[in-house]
């Protein structure tokens, strides 16, 4: 069976009734691969998914995303339902546990690129710090870019205006004529690649020889 929570999402105001569970004959029609069945499903829950997803994120475009997604992830989970449960308790609870693990991803996501690739590194290096800060801060603007220049050219934009110039996903997405979920798709990839280039530089750093003069 194939879901599409993306085709003709429901709005508010056009569900009917979710306080019941799901008719188990519901159930039973969509696991076996009725898309009208899931539909129906999908039209009776979206106010209570949705709601789950707008407190984690707080905007309504964002939550929007979230919820499809969760969608798509519950009815691949339907089959893993009890039916001696109650649906729309079970229906939430997996809702607000892929939350959880949705928020747990863009905040370590947003760490990593908070400790690596940091907006101010591009800037200059102010002649107002001290020599070594400024040393410091020249080389990881080196490192920085360094790994930038080894991302391929497209997840290196989506990278750039994400995390850099912080626009939004669908800004992101008319600027370069692409569907969200390309987009999205992009800069996921782009930072995991970015992380792994940035400590794969650091990594070739520890293994060359220091020299100096000691003081």
């Amino acid at each position: 069976m194939s879901a599409d929570a993306s085709s003709n999402p429901p709005r508010p105001g056009a569900e009917r009734d979710a306080a019941q569970p799901a008719p188990d004959a519901l159930i039973e029609r969509c696991l076996n691969g009725d898309q009208l069945a899931w539909e129906a499903i999908v039209r009776l829950y979206w106010r209570k998914v949705f709601n789950v997803a707008y407190k984690f994120v707080g905007r309504h475009d964002l939550a929007e995303d979230l919820t499809q997604d969760v969608f798509l992830k519950l009815y691949k989970s339907l089959d893993t339902f009890d039916r001696r449960a109650n649906f729309q308790t079970w229906l939430i609870s997996v809702s607000r546990n892929l939350c959880i693990d949705h928020y747990r991803s863009v905040r370590k996501e947003r760490e990593t690129i908070n400790r690596d690739v940091d907006a101010s590194e591009l800037s200059p290096v102010s002649h107002d710090a001290a020599a070594d800060v400024r040393l410091e801060q020249r080389d990881r603007v080196v490192l920085l870019r360094l790994a930038l220049d080894k991302l391929a050219p497209t997840l290196r934009t989506a990278v750039m205006l994400r995390d850099i110039q912080e626009l939004s996903y669908q800004e992101i997405a008319d600027r370069l004529h692409l569907p969200e979920g390309t987009v999205k798709s992009r800069i996921n990839r782009g930072r995991t690649e970015l992380a792994r280039q940035i400590q794969k530089l650091r990594d070739q750093q520890d293994t060359i020889p220091r020299t100096g003069v000691s003081g």
